[in-house]
């Protein structure tokens, strides 16, 4: 990362509302930062709350920002406060907005799912994976809690920065509530690879939470394109992974590598100043934070090994393992604590002498001066995590080597492998390879020492924490990425071999399909091109074209005007086509009097532009002209009039549809089609895409999901079941373009004789 070629971008200030920034009046109109806890965590005592400042690196990266720049910080105060409780929201020239959180709350959305779930999956550990319905209800409910308080703080901010794992679903929730809003995600953990990340229940759900972002920031390269890979794959979505641009829908997402630092010149002047003490013999030291995916386990193994492999070393070297305590009240930590305890106490009974102990194991947290001291006297850094997002460690003892250089022993599942290449890396599950380089780092010459420190200081004192801030603020603001319109290449990708040899029944929605979405369903007329590549489809003796709509069959019939496609009318309720028998389910008969009385009955209550359209044995009761604020006032009366009707209300684009409750939808209805087609044994026989970009499709996309190709348009606000996502109408044409001119099969015919 060359920091110094992004200028930081937060120079868009007038001087004249310097004075009101410093107060925090506007602050609402510069950044706000999002993560799990607040700058800041309070604790209850004897006396009150009591406040302290929230330990790690991302509070000293962001909170001078914050004071430069104004803006909000939000998070949980670390307590559950109770009724009357206010805490200060004031914190320097920025606000803090707390997120009230109960005990339930954490128990199940941090130590649940954030911790049970998603840590152990990302570091790609899925044996210690839980997957609990309850914690997943739980973390979304908080994510929208925490997206409800930002869009109280964010409709003028020029950014609102997301951070890690906890709030995954927090952009989407505000993306439907502020379509506008300028959304930026950085994940502070490994992202896993396909494999291990569809194990999840919600791998969906998590990765549309993402795409809701204007850019989307990991670690390293690799993280980045685990995430592409499993937007393509999962959600269907469009990637370019050369611009790491992934398009779902209508939303495009840039993705950025941006590998955070550290505050390099603080922990070089503490090391400088820290006290010195004697150490008799060489010490290889080990700092973590007590957690299964540090691999503290097996880095004692290795050095055991070492002393198998190398008896020189014994009585001259000692491994210093510092664990600071962590999730104590998890069963699972616990384990792990007494695990190493046992092997500790295993390696020093088997090597240990009167006068010297190969393992100093010490279970506390040290403050960072005395820490700084540890890093600049250690002869060699054992940082072998089984994975780890980044690792901070690794650079914090690479700032704090200001004497004698040592040497970096770091595992190449750390992220920050892939930049500190003058490290002696390893694979922490093979304990003698690690042994080995323990040995080497041991014996290394000065020169060598030098030489390796030297580079990885300057790369760390470059790309400090500060840098990666000012990195990604660049990033963040920069212009919205987009992506071609999709090409003839894509579109091979997806279907060259779907389709060959094999005829294609071809199954299209119209309104929002075929046509743009307008004011009225009168004004959705076919564009010349459109009507064009629909008939080049059409004219093909080995491809069938069905208009699935929810128009009323004469309707649907007429708008397209192509008498050589099969047309379902009313979401398929009707049928008719020219190789086909005209079907029209036999319980309409019982709902023509009632829609009748259900039309009179929304029409009573239509106003500031509601109206109900009839199409025989259905209606639909529009809404697109209502204002969005009152919109929902007139879908709980239609629905609850549709209900007394005896009809089942579904709700589609800006409306809701009164439906038979007779077990029939789109899905149904095309299974009518294909078996009156190709008879029973029809999805050995012919291959199936369906187009459309409605709630009703959906039944569709069920019904065939593993039978066909499925291709939902439009909005990715809503869930789909289809295999992939079209942006527009435009990149329907574009599939109908390829489709009409593919190479022709063999088949002679589309269908068997009947």
């Amino acid at each position: 990362m060359e920091a110094a070629n992004f200028p930081f971008v937060g120079a868009r200030r007038k001087s004249g509302n310097s004075t009101k920034r410093q107060n925090g009046r506007d602050a609402d109109s510069r950044i706000v930062v999002m993560s799990n806890r607040l700058p800041f965590t309070y604790s209850r005592t004897a006396g009150g709350l009591k406040r302290q400042p929230s330990p790690g690196g991302l509070v000293s990266a962001l909170e001078p920002t914050l004071r430069r720049r104004g803006g909000t910080w939000i998070g949980w105060p670390g307590v559950e406060l109770k009724k009357g409780e206010r805490i200060s929201t004031r914190a320097d020239t920025y606000r803090v907005a707390p997120v009230a959180l109960s005990e339930t709350d954490i128990t199940r959305y941090y130590h649940g799912f954030s911790n049970r779930t998603l840590w152990p999956l990302f570091h790609s550990l899925p044996g210690h994976t839980q997957f609990v319905r309850k914690d997943w209800n739980v973390y979304a409910d908080v994510n929208e809690r925490f997206a409800d308080v930002a869009l109280r703080h964010a409709r003028n901010a020029e950014l609102v920065w997301i951070h890690d794992y906890h709030l995954m679903l927090t952009p989407e929730f505000m993306r439907r509530a502020h379509r506008e809003a300028r959304l930026a995600f950085f994940l502070h953990i490994p992202f896993p690879p396909f494999d291990i990340f569809r194990l999840c229940p919600w791998d969906k759900e998590l990765l549309r939470g993402l795409i809701a972002c204007d850019l989307i920031g990991f670690h390293i390269e690799y993280y980045a394109q685990n995430f592409i890979d499993c937007a393509e794959k999962i959600l269907g979505a469009r990637v370019d992974r050369e611009a790491m641009i992934i398009e779902d829908g209508d939303r495009v997402a840039k993705v950025g590598v941006f590998p955070i630092g550290i505050e390099f010149d603080l922990f070089q002047e503490q090391a400088m100043r820290a006290r010195r003490e004697s150490q008799r013999e060489r010490v290889v030291l080990g700092v973590d934070r007590l957690d299964y995916t540090k691999g503290i386990p097996e880095r004692i193994r290795a050095f055991e090994r070492l002393l198998e492999l190398h008896p020189r070393h014994k009585g001259n070297v000692v491994l210093l393992q510092l664990a600071v305590p962590s999730r104590s009240q998890v069963a699972e930590y616990r384990d792990l604590k007494s695990e190493i305890d046992e092997l500790v106490g295993q390696v020093n009974g088997r090597f240990a002498t009167s006068t010297w102990s190969p393992i100093r194991y010490l279970y506390r947290s040290f403050p960072r001066d005395r820490l700084c001291g540890l890093y600049r006297d250690a002869d060699v850094a054992l940082v072998t995590p089984l994975r780890d997002g980044m690792n901070l460690v690794a650079k914090e003892y690479v700032a704090c080597q200001v004497d004698d250089p040592g040497v970096l022993i770091l595992s190449r599942m750390a992220g920050a492998a892939e930049t500190m290449r003058e490290a002696l890396q390893v694979n922490p599950f093979d304990l003698d390879g690690t042994a080995e380089a323990i040995h080497r780092a041991l014996t290394m010459d000065e020169e060598e020492r030098a030489s390796r420190i030297s580079s990885l200081r300057r790369r760390e004192r470059r790309d400090n924490v500060e840098a990666w801030v000012e990195y990604f603020l660049t990033a963040g603001s920069g212009e919205s990425a987009h992506l071609e319109p999709i090409s003839e290449r894509e579109i091979q990708n997806w279907l060259r071999g779907y389709v060959k040899n094999y005829p294609l029944c071809l199954f299209l929605d119209y309104d929002g399909t075929l046509t743009p979405l307008v004011s009225h369903p009168s004004k959705a007329v076919l564009s010349t091109d459109m009507r064009e590549v629909l008939m080049s489809c059409a004219r093909r003796v080995d491809t069938e074209v069905s208009i699935v709509s929810g128009r009323s069959l004469d309707d649907v019939r007429k708008i397209v005007g192509e008498p050589s496609l099969i047309y379902a009318g009313n979401h398929g309720l009707e049928v008719e086509g020219p190789e086909i028998k005209r079907f029209r389910h036999e319980d309409l008969v019982h709902y023509e009097a009632r829609a009748h009385e259900l039309f009179e009955a929304l029409e009573e209550i239509a106003g500031e532009g509601a109206w109900t359209e009839a199409k025989g044995p259905t209606l639909t009761f529009h809404l697109r002209k209502v204002p969005e604020a009152r919109r929902s006032h007139y879908l709980t009366i239609a629905r609850k009039l549709m209900t007394k009707h005896g009809y089942q209300a579904r709700d589609a684009h800006a409306a809701v549809e009164a439906r038979p409750p007779i077990g029939w939808d789109k899905g149904r209805a095309v299974l009518h089609i294909l078996r009156e087609l190709y008879g029973p044994d029809w999805s050995e026989r012919v291959r199936v895409i369906y187009v459309g970009d409605d709630q009703t499709d959906e039944d569709a996309f069920r019904f065939l999901s593993g039978l066909a190709m499925t291709f939902r348009v439009g909005s990715a606000d809503t869930p789909t079941a289809a295999l992939h996502r079209l942006p527009n109408v435009e990149g329907v044409r574009r599939l109908l373009d390829w489709i009409g001119v593919r190479p022709l099969t063999e088949a002679s015919s589309t269908h068997a004789p009947l």
